[in-house]
């Protein structure tokens, strides 16, 4: 089955609610809860996005990004980064390695949905 969205998230609370919003906006989900994990399972489901977590346990989401964006098959995959609030050098850093966008936690729901329908090209107004 197609992925729409790969969720990277190692907080199991976090990562369940993730999981319950974005299938009830309509798309099918996979999740990922470190960093080698993600990249393996980006290579075999394709996913349309990527909503990747900075703080994963094997390799960190920077690291993940970085070997993304160096890959010929997955530099263009949009990826959506999860920061914690106040970390304003995470979100530079990410921007330098190329995210496509960013949600601070804790995020409202409708954030997260629209920023995924954002980098679907899905922007067909609210949720």
């Amino acid at each position: 089955m197609a992925v729409d969205v790969l969720i990277a998230e190692d907080e199991p609370s976090i990562l369940e609610s993730l999981d319950f919003i974005l299938r009830r906006a309509g798309w099918s989900i996979d999740s990922a809860t470190d960093g080698e994990a993600v990249l393996e399972k980006v290579r075999r489901s394709r996913p349309r996005v990527l909503v990747l977590d900075v703080m994963l346990p094997r390799r960190s989401g920077f690291d993940v990004l970085k070997t993304l964006r160096a890959d010929g098959e997955t530099k263009d995959l949009p990826v959506l980064i999860l920061t914690a609030k106040g970390q304003q050098q995470d979100r530079r850093i990410a921007e330098e390695l190329g995210a496509d966008g960013f949600v601070t936690k804790p995020y409202s729901n409708a954030e997260v949905v629209g920023a995924v329908r954002q980098l679907l090209g899905e922007d067909g107004g609210p949720a």
